[in-house]
């Protein structure tokens, strides 16, 4: 039996009241998801961060395939702070089915599967798939709600966030869609929730003003009727919790609001107390017990600290175990640990990463919470959001997780990428009209009626749009392919060479101003390699490769070390007959101060670029703006000189462009002249 019960006891919630459903085109959509798809097949150039490879492929690569890989230190077994069981299924799953895939595509089609193309796309097809659960997750809010899904989803789609951050193997990416994920689940329970207290509360009145004992058996009869909501999904949510935990314990600071908006559902009705709010706690700790131990468990097996061996003979106790978020925790809390990741201040992520990340979006939901507190401090509570409302939600679980990680002094634009679930879904329509590819239609869906065609919404531009689609793309471009663009590229260059070298060359690789070259990528043979590491450089060691990343030393020191280098390379040469190849990359904007010292230093060996690769934009070493100097004659030129400014203009453009690429010296041993 329905029940509706009158106005006076309807609550809406907020401005975000289920209607009518509306059929919206999304024919936009489907070109921005098509995007996503090509630029995941699309050769990586662009590297956003080395966690992308470091704290995934790096780590895994090695259990699949029989190469040597550099695990990080978070890997280390003494003490582990992260979890190797995702890693497991975002790149072990894939690497599986390409390792099961290589040997019909060699045999039938002659293509090796294991290439650096193949070693980065497999991993990235699986997280590309992951990030569309996002999508689907924000059109069944939407859809739940009766909110204009067609604009949140396109505005979602042109963010360059889900373009590049979300199809990479980056731990914060997996983080972006088990926050969406856990907003769904909370919000389904929260609109469930908010019908049956309804209802209960509209029977519960009826049935205390009933004059009969008849009409009072009724209302008692319809209210035990009522589906049961108070533990909705309990163990959906505490599993996506504990999952999120161990991908990255900070996932506490995203997980926070959408449970408390959980546990919290109802307390405003009379059939609602505090004793279903603690029960509801119990229940959701039990719920994540399993979780968490299948998590312990593979953690121990995989670092060592637990083995079948031990089982059998019972010698199992609590030193058996690895718990990884909580040595998370204890390594971050660690300020000295922090620094040597760098210290930012605190206010970087709300004045900094907020509209690096999330553009338009970004400063809205800034500006919006401005008034927020404003509002609460002037105690104007009507203009706040109620706290059981899908926008009380959303707008908690943009703030306060920025807060809550912007306590600790390291912080990286890419740390709250999560929140741009919550602005998409509360400020996308503030972009004005957005273009539209289709015919909008209108349907209510009411006696098997026909939905008609409308004529297409117009487009319409505004500021705070145009902005929005020109930084995403702008931004984009740079993360995909721009920023440190040459770093993988050389690592397939390097595979190349690596395979054509004779049997017993050694092959000397210096880096400098770039990200760490992922080595899994190389193929590299498993020789049980030798590492060292120091505060300044890492020397990575097999039998035939050596790679000397350097990061910003400066250019003198990298200098010495690589003439010295090849001192040694030639004694060995001459005493064991070992040929070796000494390669150095660099951009192209530290060329002229790496010549400078070559001159000066008694030409102890010569040089010349073999490879090239652009684009490649290093942070660290940027291009310096004093090559412009045909701009400054172009600001200040005269009428008879306006054509030469313009042409020395244009080559100092060339020019400074042309920096921003990466280049690959090969460094030979000057020979002596005999006297």
């Amino acid at each position: 039996m329905s029940l509706k019960p009158k106005n006076e006891y309807r609550r809406s919630i907020d401005d975000y009241q289920t209607a009518a459903p509306v059929r919206r085109g999304l024919g936009l959509y489907w070109i921005l998801a098509a995007l996503r798809i090509v630029l995941t097949f699309v050769s990586q150039t662009g590297y956003i961060h080395p966690d992308e490879f470091f704290q995934s492929i790096e780590v895994i690569s090695g259990d699949h395939f029989d190469i040597d890989v550099y695990k990080p230190w978070e890997f280390n077994a003494t003490f582990p702070i992260r979890s190797a069981f995702i890693p497991q299924v975002v790149v072990g799953l894939p690497y599986a089915i390409l390792k099961g895939l290589s040997p019909y595509t060699y045999h039938f089609l002659g293509l090796s599967l294991r290439r650096p193309y193949f070693f980065v796309l497999f991993p990235r097809l699986f997280m590309c798939a992951l990030s569309f659960l996002s999508d689907y997750f924000l059109y069944k809010i939407c859809y739940m709600y009766g909110q204009n899904y067609r604009v949140r989803l396109v505005t979602y789609a042109s963010s360059y966030v889900m373009l590049t951050y979300a199809t990479r193997t980056l731990s914060n990416s997996v983080e972006l869609v088990l926050t969406a994920a856990l907003l769904y689940f909370v919000s389904r329970c929260m609109a469930r929730s908010e019908k049956v207290v309804l209802q209960s509360d509209y029977l519960s009145k009826k049935y205390y003003e009933a004059t009969s004992v008849v009409e009072r058996v009724k209302y008692y009869k319809l209210r035990a009727l009522l589906p049961s909501h108070s533990l909705n999904d309990c163990f959906v949510l505490a599993t996506i919790t504990v999952i999120g935990i161990f991908n990255r314990p900070t996932f506490i600071a995203f997980a926070f609001i959408p449970i408390f908006f959980w546990l919290q559902r109802g307390l405003n009705s009379k059939s609602i107390g505090f004793k279903d709010f603690h029960i509801r706690m119990l229940v959701f700790v039990l719920c994540g017990l399993p979780a968490a131990l299948l998590f312990i468990l593979a953690d121990s097996f995989y670092f060592g600290y637990l083995t079948m061996a031990e089982i059998g003979r019972l010698e199992v106790g609590i030193d058996s175990f690895v718990v990884t978020p909580v040595n998370f925790l204890k390594y971050n809390v660690n300020t000295k640990n922090l620094e040597l990741h760098g210290l930012h201040p605190r206010f970087l992520h709300f004045l900094v990463n907020v509209p690096l990340l999330f553009n338009v979006l970004g400063i809205i939901g800034l500006l919006t919470c401005a008034k927020m507190i404003h509002s609460g401090l002037r105690a104007q509570w009507l203009h706040l959001p109620r706290l059981q409302s899908i926008v009380g939600l959303m707008t908690f679980t943009f703030v306060v997780p920025v807060a809550l990680l912007s306590l600790f002094p390291h912080q990286e634009a890419r740390f709250i990428i999560p929140v741009l679930f919550p602005l998409v879904f509360l400020y996308a329509p503030e972009l004005s009209q957005v273009p539209s590819l289709d015919i909008v239609r209108r349907c209510d869906g009411r006696n098997g009626e026909s939905c008609g065609a409308v004529k297409p919404t117009t487009w319409r531009r505004s500021g705070k749009l145009t902005l929005w689609y020109v930084g995403n793309l702008l931004l984009a471009l740079f993360y995909a392919f721009a920023h440190q663009g040459g770093v993988l590229p050389l690592a397939s260059h390097i595979t190349t060479e690596l395979e054509a070298k004779p049997h017993l060359a050694h092959v000397h690789l210096y880096t400098s101003y770039s990200y760490s070259l992922p080595t899994a990528l190389l193929q590299l043979r498993n020789t049980r390699r030798v590492y060292r590491s120091s505060s300044n450089h890492k020397y990575k060691l097999t039998r035939d490769f050596h790679l000397y990343e350097r990061g910003s030393e400066p250019l003198p020191r990298v200098f010495d070390s690589i003439a010295r280098r090849v001192r040694d390379c030639e004694e060995s040469f001459a005493a064991d007959r070992i040929p070796y190849r000494l390669y150095y990359a660099l951009p192209a904007s530290a060329i002229n101060e790496f010549a400078e010292l070559s001159s000066n230093n008694s030409h102890l060996f010569r040089f010349h670029v073999v490879k090239t690769f652009y684009p490649h934009i290093s942070v660290e070493k940027l291009p310096s703006l004093r090559s412009l100097d045909g701009l400054a004659h172009l600001l200040s030129l005269r009428s008879d000189s306006i054509f030469n400014a313009i042409v020395e203009t244009a080559k100092d453009v060339y020019g400074y462009v042309e920096q921003f690429r990466l280049l690959l010296l090969k460094i030979e041993y000057l020979v002596p002249e005999s006297r």
